[in-house]
Formats: structure tokens, sequence, C-alpha cells
């Protein structure tokens, strides 16, 4: 797409290019610069960004910066004293407190001067830094600029809004939704956050695979409800073709060890599972027909009923090409699971695995997070 009034895209393939795209876009910036992040490290690309946006404020721009206190639990407030010092501001979301741990801000997203904005599933930390093939974990992210960016500075600004959590009912955010149309594309930025009925992610996603043929999911963590589970099943049953890329590699074996247990049912729908072989597989994209959802929601419990997560569902058929083409590519660093050879371990301690690995990421994460929901009403 092209013209002032009109949305444009640009997919971030790698994280040396998502870091250099968004290091550009915070000294470019000329108004404001708001940083949302879960997990940001000192070290690696940490440096730099400190500079940029240290030197934004100097600038006189006005620099905010949120980061979650749990995802971020390594750094030193201390570190952010030269921003403070320059006159930006910085809030750690949910500080620390036992009544309340569970709840985690995971989104990341950059806006400047309501121009542009980048979401994906990117933090800022060496792990990212790399190709995801040869270095690096692989992930993805998507610069937008135009209209569109108007319903992320409206993420931002509800999220920053809450980051203490001195309200007693977690507010507004868990209902909220921000909705823009400009011309043909549809942007839509859904958010999501603890509490009953809560994800608009979860509802937008079931209601597009109702009627859809063409799927392709590549996410780094899957343990999805029932309900997801079977949406998935019945796209592949009816005739439709269904693509999922999961985690060859990980960083939370129980998160892997839940997902394969799905794998036989899936299988047997007709559904084509992939494993991403080179590095460990962080990305979180779902293309549905003509529809992109790309943001930093997971297709998990903890993604989908107990972070703030959010996605950008975007209707734009050549993005939605675009974003096949990246998957596609990444087939080619990934084995294909067969059905006739995949076979799970059926001894007795394979199966106590894999139930505790569900039990442990289903019922016990969620059980402790709704108690304390309950302490905070």
């Amino acid at each position: 797409m092209s013209g002032e009034h009109q949305n444009r895209f640009q997919w971030l393939t790698t994280g040396s290019q998502a870091f250099e795209h968004a290091l550009k876009v915070i000294g470019a910036a000329r108004r404001y610069v708001s940083l949302e992040i879960y997990h940001f490290d000192a070290a690696g690309p940490g440096g730099a960004f400190l500079e940029a946006l240290v030197s934004a404020a100097e600038r006189g721009l006005r620099v905010r910066v949120l980061v979650d206190s749990f995802g971020s639990i390594t750094l030193a407030d201390s570190f952010w004293r030269p921003l403070r010092d320059a006159g930006g501001e910085v809030r750690w979301f949910n500080p620390l407190h036992l009544h309340r741990f569970a709840f985690r801000n995971h989104r990341k997203l950059l806006v400047c001067d309501g121009r542009v904005g980048m979401i994906g599933g990117f933090n800022i930390a060496p792990d990212y830094v790399g190709d995801g093939v040869s270095r690096g974990w692989r992930d993805l992210g998507l610069e937008i600029r135009g209209p569109a960016v108007d319903v992320l500075v409206e993420g931002f600004e509800q999220t920053w809004s809450i980051a203490g959590f001195r309200h007693r009912r977690l507010p507004q955010l868990r209902r909220s939704r921000v909705r823009a149309s400009i011309q043909r594309s549809e942007c839509e930025l859904l958010l999501s956050g603890p509490g009953r009925n809560s994800n608009f992610i979860l509802r937008q996603l079931l209601a597009d695979l109702d009627s859809a043929s063409r799927v392709d999911i590549m996410v780094a963590y899957f343990l999805p409800p029932r309900r997801l589970r079977r949406a998935i099943s019945r796209v592949a049953r009816r005739g439709g073709e269904v693509r999922m890329v999961m985690a060859g590699k990980t960083d939370i074996s129980l998160s892997q060890e839940a997902a394969r247990s799905y794998y036989p049912a899936f299988l047997r729908a007709g559904v084509e599972i992939w494993e991403y072989q080179p590095q460990i597989l962080h990305a979180k994209i779902f293309v549905v027909d003509d529809v992109v959802y790309v943001g930093s929601s997971n297709l998990d419990t903890r993604s989908l009923q107990i972070n703030y997560e959010l996605m950008l569902r975007i209707h734009d058929r050549e993005l939605a090409e675009e974003g096949r083409r990246i998957i596609e590519g990444d087939l080619r660093h990934s084995v294909r699971i067969k059905r006739d050879e995949w076979k799970l371990p059926r001894n007795l301690w394979a199966q106590i695995r894999r139930w505790w690995a569900r039990f442990i990421l289903k019922q016990v994460d969620l059980f402790f997070a709704r108690r304390q929901l309950k302490r905070l009403r």
C-alpha cells in the first residue's frame, strides 16, 4: 500500500533486522517514543536501546518505557537512571508482589510520533540477535506506518495507565478492544488480560476459523483450549489446508511435551505439523485465509487466559500471502511430523510426563492466577 492515508506494512523477519529498524525509528522520532516490553536485558542490544532512548529524551521528546517486572526481573532499576535523568519516564508493570505475581504484561510494542509502530514477539535481549537460523531465536515482527498506528497508541495508553496495579478492579483493559477500519484494509488491535471471557484474541480467531479454508500457524508455545483444537481440526476435516509450525527446540520443555501430546489427534484430522529445527522458535503468526494475526500471543493457557497480550488482526490479502511465504521459507528448516511415523512413547513414565506437563501449564498456573484475581476485586 502507499499514500498518506493508507497503511504500509513491512515484515521484520530476524532479530537483527528488527533491532536495527527499531533504533532507526527511535532516532528519527520528533515528538514522542513509547516502548512496551516484556523482557529487557541490559546486555547485547539493551545498551544501544538505552542510548537511543536517552538521546530522544535529550532532544526534548517525551519518552516512556513500560517494562514487565517479572519478565525483566534480572534488570536493576538503576539501569534506567540515565533515561530518568534525561527526562524520560519508566514504569514497571505489576511491581512484584506475592498476591499478584501471576499477571504479566507479555506485550512487545514500539510507537513513535503516532506515525510508525512495531509489534511482534521480539524481546530486547541477546537471545534474539541473529537470523534465526545460524544463531538467535527465530522470531517475527511487523512494522506499521499509517492510520493503523492509532490503535497501537491506544493500546499503549491503556496499559501504561494501569502499570502499577493500584486499581482494585484491573480495569476496563480486560474488556477493551480497539478497532480501526482504513479504506479497504481493516486493522483491529485485539487485547487480552486476566479474567473470564476477556480474550478477544481467542474469540476473533475462533470466528475466523469457523469459515476458513486455508490456515497457517507458526507459534512457540501451543496448549490450546478444546474449542480451539476442535476449530482447527474442523478446517482440515472439511477439506481445508492447515499447516502448523511448532518448536523443535524450546526453552520450556514442559510446553513442548504438552504440545506434542496433541499431535496424534491433529494428524488424524489431516493437519500438517512441522517442527522448526535450527534455533528456538519464538514467533507468533496466524494466517487465516486473507487475515493475518501478528503480535505477542501464543496459543497456550497463559497467553489466552492470564497474560496481558496483543495481536494486530489485519485483513489484507497481499500481507497474508507474504506471511505464508515467510512460513513456507521456515519449512525448509523444519521436519514434517508424519502420521505413520509419529509415535508417542507409550510407557507409563512418558504418559505421566505428558499428563504432568498439561496439568502444570493448564490447571495449576490458571488456578493460582484466578485466586490472585479474586484478591484484586
